[in-house]
């Protein structure tokens, strides 16, 4: 499903990645551990074409995605992948139900019982009509995962998505993601430090300045 190929990653001087070469299958679910500073955010970046690369191949399901244009590679996020960001990127002016149905919105499905589906999956029932303002920061982390799992990406990617979050609810979001991954066949990355979150993926990947090996 997902294939890089030495893929480079410079910052001016620095090197963020280093010959990074990764396989990831449909159905697999892989964390890429790493310091915090390391580059796993911007391994995430570039293989959703949100950040060019300076050498090497990034190609999901038989496309380059860093040959394909800007239009493109929009089209291709909204289309199959889902993100999960550390910063959460929660919209402050919609309600959570809002914030959770906009990837279908963007796609033209004004359905919501999906995204109120995945609201009441990650411990938030009752919270739709609720402004981002009225949301604890482990509140936030969970309407950007349930976001992020709406629209039945075909892949996910995680960037330390229980950040903020307490032990009980950690282990119910990484449960939930796995179980979606499983179900369709999907694929995810989880970008993390911890890991306990790491110990329930079926592969684990340590990303260094030096590059990347199985952990």
């Amino acid at each position: 499903m997902l294939r890089l190929t030495a893929v480079t990653k410079r910052f001016g001087v620095r090197t963020v990645l280093n010959a990074v070469s990764l396989e990831v299958a449909a159905g697999e679910y892989v964390a890429v551990i790493g310091d915090s500073g390391i580059g796993k955010s911007t391994l995430l970046n570039v293989i959703a074409g949100l950040e060019p690369i300076d050498a090497g191949e990034v190609v999901f399901e038989g496309t380059d995605v860093s040959r394909l244009g800007e239009d493109e590679q929009a089209r291709l996020r909204r289309e199959s992948f889902g993100f999960v960001f550390q910063a959460f990127h929660v919209l402050p002016h919609l309600t959570v139900e809002e914030n959770v149905a906009l990837p279908l919105l963007l796609r033209g499905d004004s359905d919501r019982r999906k995204a109120r589906e995945l609201i009441a999956a990650v411990g938030l029932a009752g919270r739709e009509a609720s402004p981002p303002r009225e949301l604890s920061g482990g509140e936030l982390q969970r309407v950007a995962i349930a976001r992020a799992l709406v629209g039945d990406p075909r892949l996910v990617l995680a960037d330390e998505p229980t950040g903020n979050l307490d032990p009980q609810n950690a282990r119910q979001v990484l449960e939930l993601m796995r179980s979606v991954v499983k179900s369709r066949s999907a694929a995810a990355i989880l970008a993390t430090h911890s890991e306990q979150a790491a110990a329930g993926c079926d592969r684990r990947y340590r990303l260094t300045a030096e590059g990347i090996h199985r952990a």
